[in-house]
């Protein structure tokens, strides 16, 4: 079942003995602390690794005006972007360098395909994320719920072994990277 932002943090709430909301709008303490907390959080979250459910590719789109020095080109970068995984020239995603500048990219390139984070709707968070992002909220609302910072810090760890169960989980739904181009491997020929 897909949960959305406000059951997420419900659930959190749940788990700290707290009561529930159905609106960030609600005038409580639990929805303030909601509704602060949760955006920032889910963003951190998405970006602390390349998921593959929020991994995407996209043709840049090239600004009209060039950069001031270093580069030759700027591209727009997607409404929903997060963070660069990788970019390359036309047809390939990765192998281009670039550096990011004022919410654009930059490079020496007259055509660049990006591979990057972006912000999916919460109904396509996998389960093995929804309960990773559970667990996190849980720990960043306790201390402005409850105020009890021993509990918050069991809960963070608690929270750790649920990103790193995520990520394990995560990577299995692709193939592994091989080594390439690599000189020992190489020599052994």
């Amino acid at each position: 079942m897909a949960l959305s932002a406000i059951g997420l943090c419900s659930r959190a709430l749940l788990r700290l003995g707290a009561t529930t909301i159905a609106s960030f709008e609600e005038g409580t303490a639990e929805s303030e602390v909601a509704a602060n907390l949760y955006p920032p959080l889910r963003d951190a979250v998405l970006s602390s690794h390349p998921w593959s459910f929020a991994t995407a590719q996209a043709t840049l789109s090239r600004l009209a005006a060039d950069p001031v020095a270093d580069w030759e080109a700027a591209y727009q970068l997607p409404a929903d972007f997060l963070r660069v995984l990788s970019a390359g020239p036309e047809g390939t995603g990765r192998g281009l360098s670039y550096r990011l500048a004022e919410k654009r990219l930059l490079c020496n390139s007259d055509d660049v395909t990006l591979t990057y984070i972006f912000r999916p709707d919460e109904a396509a968070f996998p389960p093995f994320f929804d309960q990773m992002l559970i667990a996190r909220l849980t720990a960043e609302f306790c201390i402005p719920i409850t105020e009890s910072t021993s509990r918050a810090q069991f809960l963070f760890r608690l929270a750790e072994d649920e990103f790193r169960r995520a990520k394990l989980i995560d990577a299995q739904q692709h193939t592994p990277v091989a080594i390439s181009d690599f000189p020992l491997v190489e020599v052994r020929s």
